[in-house]
């Protein structure tokens, strides 16, 4: 079992960036594709994210492509996200979760963190 804790979050204008951290508990982090979700307040969870074991391959949400940067550094634990060029639609609670396989859905996914605000003003 592993244990994750979000970090980053906050407020920032339109256009701006933030960086989020997730820190897992454990020896086995690195035996788990790390993925970011988030959630909108009326809206369902949704992909944002993936990378797998090793961190060679990623995968990303169309709304996110080519603003978003997922990566992890399996010595110290964590996986990050990088968001740049930052759009209200953004806004949500934004969750790190450790998985098996490497997919995109979030019933693939076992262990969960609890998420950090993202806000993102106009």
């Amino acid at each position: 079992q592993v244990q994750l804790v979000e970090s980053g979050g906050g407020l920032v204008q339109a256009g701006g960036s933030l960086r989020l951290s997730c820190a897992a508990s454990g020896r086995t982090f690195s035996s788990y594709t790390m993925a970011w979700f988030r959630q909108a307040p009326g809206k369902e969870r949704e992909f944002v994210a993936a990378i797998n074991l090793s961190g060679v391959r990623t995968s990303y949400s169309d709304s996110v492509k080519g603003r978003f940067t997922i990566s992890r550094d399996n010595a110290k634990n964590t996986v990050n996200l990088q968001m740049n060029t930052l759009k209200p639609e953004d806004t949500a609670v934004y969750y790190c979760a450790a998985g098996r396989p490497y997919g995109t859905w979030s019933r693939e996914y076992d262990y969960w963190g609890q998420g950090t605000q993202v806000t993102v003003s106009s």
